[in-house]
C-alpha cells in the first residue's frame, strides 16, 4: 500500500480536523500543526525544509534547531523524519550530514537520508543497504519531476536498484511526488502540499480530494523498462 502524506500547514484549522486518520507532512518551515496532526493522523512525516529553505534563503547551515524539534516527536511509532540535506550540495557534505545526524541523535532510528537523483547510483547502493527508508529527492538536471530526462533517470535508477524479485531493497519515499502515485515506479510512500496551498480553489473538499489520492496505489514490483538514448547531445 502506497502511503500519501499531506502537507501542513492546513488552514483554517477547522478543516484540518475534518482530515483526521490521515497522514500529514511537516515540515520545519512551518511546524504549527505538528501537535495536532500527531493527534488526529494515522502517520507524521517530519520534512526539514531544506527545499523550501534553499528556494528562499540558500542552505541552511545550521541544523540544531531540526534535531532539537525531532527528538521527542520519534518517540511515537507512527512518527519519521528526513535527515538534513543540502540540495545541489554533492555527496561528501550530505554524507558528513548522516554523520553528524547519528553524532546528534544517536542512532538511524525512524530517519530517512536524502539521496538526490542526480547523484551517482552507488551512493544509492550504499544507502539502501543501510536505511530501511530512503527519499528521493529531484536535482540539478533532473529537477523537474516528469521532464524526459527525469523519467529517463528514474528508469535507470529503478532498472538498478529493483534487480532480481524486482522489489526495491527498501521503501522508496518521493519527495514532492504525490503526482506520480499512478506511475510505473514502485513507491513505498509519497508527499505534496498542493491540497495545503489550494485547497480553496478546488471544487471538492479536502476530504475528497485525499480520498481520491489514498485510493491511488504504486506498483508493489519494479518490471525493468529500456533506457531511452538522447537523440542530440545534451538532449
Amino acid at each position: 500500500m502506497t502511503m500519501h502524506y499531506y502537507g501542513t500547514p492546513i488552514t483554517p484549522r477547522s478543516v484540518l480536523y475534518t482530515l483526521a486518520g490521515k497522514s500529514f507532512c511537516v515540515s520545519l518551515e512551518d511546524s504549527r500543526d505538528v501537535e495536532l496532526c500527531h493527534r488526529i493522523g494515522q502517520s507524521v512525516m517530519l520534512d526539514n525544509g531544506a527545499y523550501s529553505h534553499w528556494k528562499r534563503n540558500g542552505n541552511r547551515k545550521d541544523w540544531s534547531p531540526y534535531y532539537e524539534w525531532v527528538k521527542p516527536w520519534l518517540e511515537v511509532a507512527t512518527t519519521w523524519a528526513v535527515i538534513p540535506d543540502v540540495v545541489d550540495g554533492g555527496e561528501v557534505l550530505n554524507d558528513r550530514l548522516l554523520a553528524e545526524w547519528f553524532v546528534q541523535m544517536g542512532s538511524y532510528r525512524r530517519a530517512a537520508p536524502v539521496w538526490h537523483i542526480d547523484e551517482s547510483l552507488t551512493r544509492l547502493e550504499r544507502l539502501s543497504r543501510n536505511f530501511e527508508r530512503i527519499c528521493f529527492g529531484s536535482a540539478g538536471a533532473f529537477a523537474d519531476i516528469s521532464t524526459n530526462a527525469w523519467n529517463n533517470r528514474m528508469n535507470e535508477t529503478f532498472n538498478f536498484l529493483c534487480k532480481g524479485s524486482g522489489a526495491p531493497p527498501c521503501h522508496i519515499h518521493m519527495l514532492r511526488g504525490m503526482q506520480l502515485a499512478d506511475s510505473i515506479y514502485p513507491f513505498h510512500s509519497l508527499d505534496s502540499a498542493s491540497i495545503a496551498r489550494n485547497h480553496q480553489t478546488y471544487r471538492k473538499s479536502p476530504r475528497q480530494l485525499m480520498d481520491e489520492w489514498d485510493a491511488t496505489q504504486c506498483p508493489i514490483r519494479w518490471i525493468p523498462v529500456p533506457i531511452r538514448q538522447p537523440l542530440f547531445e545534451g538532449v
